[in-house]
């Protein structure tokens, strides 16, 4: 590792001491040596982890020399993609070397994933167990290393999570249509109820025209009625007050009658007194004359 980075360095100073001016080659090289550079970083990293074990070290350290040779193109590639990095390795078959652009080891697996095989680098390809995620130049941040597994868990979380978002949207989809279809519901049964409110209103209105209609013609009658009733009530009186005069005169009357009829038999009483003492009168009368008769006739006789 040292000496990758004295070979890295000394290419660098021969560079710096070539008579080329710094401002005019320093640019190109230095953009091929950063990459070589970030690389080595890697490796220098990665193997002095006191927590890595030997072998898995060893691996790591093999790794990064098999893509060091590859660290332009690795770059290149991504600064083609316009991505922030992207997954570098050895196919695990023939060992060519294959790049996957993207802005972080998900998002570059993700779009490998998701990508038709004729898209894919060539083909699909067979990953080896740890791979390295490579920033562009331009991102101040050592590569990553992250495993198959991880990558193919975080797949099967993004999955998951895109099913969860589908059905979620399926769902928000139904909710949207079930509540579209409870308004519409809500705003025909509100067209129904103010329909059948206006036909009741109209419908009570008419009943009330009706009855309005009835009870005025019930008034008129009972109106009709109670001056018939007041009429017979006046005629009623007037006969009571005939009635009575009437009755005051049949009164009077028999007042009249009654003292007429004392009066009468008053009057009949002292005319049979007065028959009665005629008739005396009249029958010593005719006594006296019946005497005097019979002295005449005596006398007549006597004078024969």
């Amino acid at each position: 590792m040292r000496r990758l980075l004295l070979v890295l360095l000394g290419t660098s100073r021969r560079d710096a001491c070539g008579g080329v001016t710094r401002w005019k080659g320093a640019p190109r090289k230095l953009r091929s040596g950063v990459p070589l550079m970030s690389l080595a970083l890697l490796m220098a990293g990665c193997a002095g982890h006191s927590l890595v074990p030997e072998e898995q070290a060893l691996a790591i350290r093999t790794r990064e020399r098999t893509l060091t040779p590859h660290a332009n193109a690795i770059h290149e590639a991504i600064r083609q993609s316009g991505n922030l990095g992207a997954l570098a390795f050895l196919d695990a078959r023939d060992g060519h070397l294959v790049v996957l652009p993207g802005d972080s080891p998900t998002d570059a697996w993700t779009r490998y994933s998701t990508s038709p095989p004729e898209s894919s680098p060539p083909g699909r390809v067979s990953v080896p167990v740890v791979v390295s995620f490579v920033y562009g130049a331009d991102v101040p941040k050592p590569p990553e290393t992250v495993t198959h597994v991880f990558l193919q868990q975080q797949q099967a979380l993004g999955t998951a999570l895109g099913t969860l978002d589908t059905e979620q949207r399926e769902l928000s989809r139904s909710i949207a249509a079930t509540r579209q279809e409870m308004q519409q519901s809500i705003v025909a049964i509100k067209q129904e109820t103010q329909q059948s409110i206006a036909a009741a209103k109209q419908e009570t209105q008419q009943s009330i025209a009706v009855a309005r209609e009835d009870v005025q013609r019930a008034l008129n009658s009972l109106a009709e009625d109670l001056a018939a009733a007041r009429k017979f009530m006046l005629q009623t009186a007037q006969l009571g007050w005939l009635n009575h005069e009437l009755n005051v005169e049949n009164a009077s009357g028999i007042r009249k009658a009654a003292k007429a009829s004392e009066q009468l038999t008053s009057d009949t009483t002292r005319l049979a007194d007065t028959m009665r003492k005629l008739s005396d009168s009249l029958a010593s009368q005719l006594k006296e004359l019946a005497n005097r008769l019979d002295s005449i006739q005596s006398k007549v006789s006597n004078v024969k």
